[in-house]
């Protein structure tokens, strides 16, 4: 896949991500915030949003910038076409907790569409990355969502909004609507990774409430070029700025959103 930008974005990732595996086997030198319920913060957090943004400023300094920590930054010129969304640790909770699930996750969009997206697990040592247009890959292996159709064989991931308890009975009642009709599900704390285990076909779905533009812009855009659907609740085609989403393949997509509907 040759892209000049997702390119340059794979080389900040890997350096971002080196230093990020540094400091995950140094958990206990690490100072951490709370920035509200459930809702940590690191210093790594932070030094690791600000090493991708100077890293991408350098090579594009007209390009906007929309990041977990450091909020909404223009560029001088105040009129780009281009807009970078940053998470610079997506699943902070399993790297403080010493849980080798998370990634960054940068994406791109121009005149408000998904250009590409890029997701690197330094653990792993898995790179997800598309480009609008081209497909999705992981580690240079083109990746396309199976078929299956039937439910009851199929894994669905989701997420608790634990920041925003007010949607916690909400959530209850879509895992219980979900269950009467798919087969199980798995809730790992990282909705970049959730999004492009349904494009690798490690998950059959997912869904999740209460999330952030740099929570799933990546994904959405990797599990898009596997062939994937991705919508909000409501059915509609899903954008990076969604604050809830459901994505799986064209069958089981419908179903999983019926349920979600019938939850209310």
């Amino acid at each position: 896949m040759s892209y000049p930008m997702l390119n340059i974005a794979k080389r900040v990732a890997e350096e971002a991500g080196r230093y990020l595996e540094d400091a995950f086997h140094h958990l206990d030198r690490i100072q951490i915030e709370e920035k509200g319920r459930a809702d940590l913060v690191s210093e790594v957090d932070k030094n690791t949003e600000k090493l991708i943004v100077a890293a991408l400023r350098e090579k594009y300094p007209g390009h906007d910038f929309l990041g977990e920590e450091g909020g909404s930054q223009r560029a001088q010129s105040g009129d780009s076409e281009y807009l970078w969304v940053i998470d610079p640790l997506d699943g902070t909770t399993n790297f403080l907790h010493g849980l080798p699930h998370f990634a960054i996750s940068i994406a791109l969009v121009r005149k408000g569409k998904l250009e590409l997206g890029l997701v690197h697990n330094p653990v792993s040592n898995e790179t997800f990355t598309a480009v609008r247009g081209q497909g999705a890959q992981l580690n240079g292996r083109r990746l396309r969502v199976h078929q299956n159709r039937d439910s009851l064989r199929a894994i669905i991931a989701t997420g608790f909004p634990t920041r925003t308890p007010q949607l916690l009975p909400r959530q209850y009642a879509l895992v219980q609507s979900v269950l009467t009709e798919f087969g199980d599900i798995r809730r790992f704390g990282a909705a970049a990774l959730d999004l492009c285990f349904v494009a690798a076909n490690r998950l059959d779905g997912y869904f999740e409430m209460g999330i952030h533009p740099w929570d799933i812009a990546a994904g959405i855009i990797i599990a898009q070029e596997a062939g994937a659907l991705a919508s909000d609740f409501a059915g509609q085609s899903a954008t990076y700025d969604l604050d809830n989403i459901v994505c799986a393949n064209g069958y089981l997509h419908k179903q999983l959103l019926a349920r979600i509907q019938e939850a209310g």
